[in-house]
């Protein structure tokens, strides 16, 4: 980090390349479609490098990386004035694996529901879900206190079970 912050290209290079997969999966989730996760990751990226000789350690990188990336691929949908859309993803090779068509179509439906959700859940639920961020770290992430994380993502996951026809929550269900 310390030789990232001094502008060590290679330094820069492994701490982008480290936290890649992750950065593009929380702006997947949050714009909805490959292209504007795309698009949100790729400036994400450029915001990060922009921002490092000033990132001051009060946060984990990771944390401060993903409310980077959180807030790159908003103001991305927000400057095309888009909000997400699920787009279908087509599998690259059929399977024969028992239950692939099933697991697909749960995943098509999944992705389907998030791009209807507001993004005041989609949001957090994203980043505990896809991302594995605790509640305190989406709290500082979104800076939002952790009782709005806790309530948003709660009422998210309502509104998800509901758009996939199951109206009752995990936190419902009877404990076996």
């Amino acid at each position: 980090m310390a030789r990232a912050q001094q502008g060590d290209a290679e330094a820069v290079n492994e701490l982008l390349r480290r936290h890649y997969d992750r950065l593009y999966a929380v702006c997947r989730r949050v714009a909805g479609n490959d292209a504007d996760a795309a698009d949100g990751c790729q400036e994400a990226l450029l915001a990060i490098v922009r921002g490092l000789p000033r990132f001051d350690g009060r946060s984990t990188f990771r944390t401060w990386s993903y409310r980077v990336a959180t807030n790159a691929c908003l103001d991305e949908l927000r400057r095309r004035k888009r909000r997400p859309v699920a787009v279908e993803e087509i599998p690259e090779a059929p399977s024969d694996e028992p239950g692939h068509d099933d697991r697909l179509a749960d995943h098509l439906n999944l992705t389907g529901a998030l791009g209807q959700l507001a993004e005041e859940f989609r949001v957090p639920i994203v980043l505990r879900d896809v991302a594995g961020m605790d509640y305190a770290e989406i709290a500082e992430t979104l800076e939002i206190p952790p009782g709005t994380v806790r309530s948003r993502i709660a009422r998210g996951r309502r509104h998800l079970a509901g758009s996939l026809g199951n109206q009752t929550t995990s936190d419902q269900r009877p404990s076996e």
